[in-house]
């Protein structure tokens, strides 16, 4: 399955994508601002991260389905939804930093989460964004996104527990 966005596609991850997975998502600031993105990130997990995703596609009960943001037949970015369960599911995302600014994830957020409400008859996609990713939170609310509220201690990261805001957009 893909979904055109402007220039950019949303689509499958596969093999030959790892170099440039490894590229745009290395850096401190990605890691920073997501739960489950590591630094450094190299090929090797790159490689992790497209098998992975093979195999999901393959699952006819997974509740997780992940899309490369590809732009002239590179991944720039992804975006994904996960914990799906018929009803709601939530919403993640990264770019790379040199892409920044751009409108990209907007638009990227705006077109999954209408597939996510149309295709897959799902009531409400919801995110969670740390405070501190002020960015985040705007593309959210950009995309109709309404902030619920603080989630205190709500994830750990790097061993501490860390707030987050919550985000939901509904039909």
């Amino acid at each position: 399955m893909e979904i055109k966005v402007g220039r950019y596609r949303l689509r499958p991850f596969r093999r030959g994508d790892e170099p440039s997975i490894a590229e745009n998502i290395n850096d401190r600031k990605i890691e920073r601002y997501t739960l489950n993105i590591p630094h450094p990130y190299g090929l090797k997990e790159a490689r992790q991260w497209v098998d992975f995703n093979r195999r999901l596609a393959r699952d006819p009960k997974a509740t997780q389905v992940n899309f490369a943001i590809d732009l002239d037949g590179r991944v720039i970015g992804g975006l994904g939804m996960f914990r799906m369960n018929g009803h709601s599911a939530e919403i993640g995302y990264w770019l790379g930093v040199k892409y920044w600014g751009q409108g990209i994830v907007p638009r990227a957020v705006k077109a999954l989460t209408r597939y996510a409400m149309k295709a897959l008859g799902l009531r409400r996609v919801y995110a969670k964004v740390f405070p501190v990713n002020k960015a985040s939170a705007r593309v959210l609310e950009k995309c109709g996104y309404k902030y619920e509220g603080r989630m205190v201690k709500a994830d750990v990261k790097h061993g501490r527990p860390v707030d987050a805001l919550l985000f939901a957009r509904t039909r």
